[in-house]
């Protein structure tokens, strides 16, 4: 591997606290000015409800605040977002009552839209999203949920009411697409590590570029001998009405993904003949393909430029507490390290800043959170020398 440290600029300031959220979303709009950000008061700490984040947008490195939210968190923030076919909305989460519903904001007049869900994902081509169980989330891992809301289904081991929900954003509905008791039972783990006794729970949802499937994860509950929790991964994949339902991956773990195309996703798993790698999944098929063997460090949070040459990913802290950034040239296996940031050690686990990398529409530029000087903050990394070459 290459290292090749690349120009960093950081885009908010101090006093307050910025972060854009998950990897698998653009922060920038079409025309690769403005970029979405939450801004906070406080960090190192999970929030409380009633505690709110800014939604803000920035454009020249200056953050105009245009709205509040109490739903949000520190993994991936309100879900904030750009609405797939309206470069003048943005949609991201919030609390009403005891649960949470979406928003729907344009910009140019201010006019707020209430969905009747919370959203996790968009379909690319502006018609749907996906919704699950915030609460359940939080419950069961916490970072990624938001606190304080009401769970209809608390103590239920595997509900066949909620799993994946559908929501339609033109029409304002709301379908049961997947329940987690489905594939509990036709995919039913059972002896060591089973999940007949212990809580279920989905979470990292995306669509297919074509918006015609979807990709989730199943994951359950359990606990080391000495108490402490941890869980396994079931990935699966299909139609938008839970239909033609495919199970990617049932061997153990699967972490990070994205879809590279309508037919294939990159993820970051552990396979029993491949170990922990990049696999490079095709939908309804056995077909799996390592990518990069051996070259990463370990997990990160992994995608493909639009042109699908380079995948981008990332490292968690290492020895040292830095976290890496890493280009990949799917070509001819080159990899470049193109940035290293400190991560403070002191921050419990779910108040993490991961860097999350994003890349920009036109795959000149990657975003990334860090917290490398002191307070957590937005930069761009200008990778056109590579990516443009």
């Amino acid at each position: 591997m290459k290292t090749m440290h690349l120009p960093v600029e950081r885009i908010t300031n101090g006093p307050k606290h910025h972060f854009f959220g998950y990897f698998d979303k653009y922060p920038w709009d079409r025309s690769g000015r403005r970029l979405l950000a939450h801004q906070t008061s406080f960090v190192a700490r999970q929030p409380v409800p009633g505690e709110k984040a800014v939604i803000g947008v920035i454009e020249n490195k200056v953050f105009t605040p245009v709205a509040e939210t109490d739903a949000w968190c520190w993994q991936q923030g309100s879900m904030l977002q750009w609405l797939s076919d309206d470069d003048n909305k943005i949609i991201f989460n919030d609390r009403e009552g005891d649960g949470f519903v979406a928003r729907i904001l344009d910009l140019s007049t201010g006019k707020m839209e209430t969905i009747c869900r919370p959203i996790y994902c968009l379909s690319p081509d502006g018609r749907w999203a996906l919704s699950l169980n915030f609460s359940r989330l939080d419950r069961e891992r916490p970072g990624y949920g938001y606190p304080g809301g009401r769970d209809p289904f608390l103590g239920e081991h595997h509900p066949d009411g909620d799993g994946v929900w559908l929501v339609d954003l033109k029409a304002n509905t709301a379908k049961l697409a997947v329940s987690i008791d489905r594939v509990t039972r036709e995919y039913m783990r059972t002896g060591k590590n089973g999940m007949e006794r212990t809580p279920g729970w989905f979470n990292h949802m995306l669509f297919s570029p074509d918006s015609r499937r979807i990709a989730f994860f199943h994951r359950w509950r359990l606990r080391r001998p000495d108490g402490s929790p941890w869980h396994l991964t079931h990935m699966f994949t299909a139609n938008l009405d839970g239909s033609e339902l495919y199970p990617l991956n049932l061997e153990d773990m699967s972490s990070h993904y994205v879809w590279v195309n309508d037919r294939q996703i990159i993820n970051y798993s552990n396979r029993h003949a491949t170990g922990w790698n990049y696999h490079l999944f095709t939908d309804q098929t056995d077909t799996v393909e390592v990518i990069a063997k051996g070259v990463f460090p370990g997990d990160g949070h992994c995608s493909y430029s639009s042109d699908s040459r380079w995948m981008l990913t990332d490292s968690y802290p290492q020895k040292d507490s830095y976290r890496k950034l890493f280009l990949y040239r799917l070509a001819d296996g080159e990899a470049f390290e193109i940035g290293s940031f400190y991560a403070d050690p002191t921050y419990p686990a779910p108040t993490r800043c991961d860097l999350h990398p994003n890349w920009s529409r036109d795959d000149s530029a990657v975003c990334i959170d860090s917290i490398h000087e002191g307070s957590r903050q937005i930069y761009i990394v200008d990778v056109s020398s590579l990516t443009k070459a």
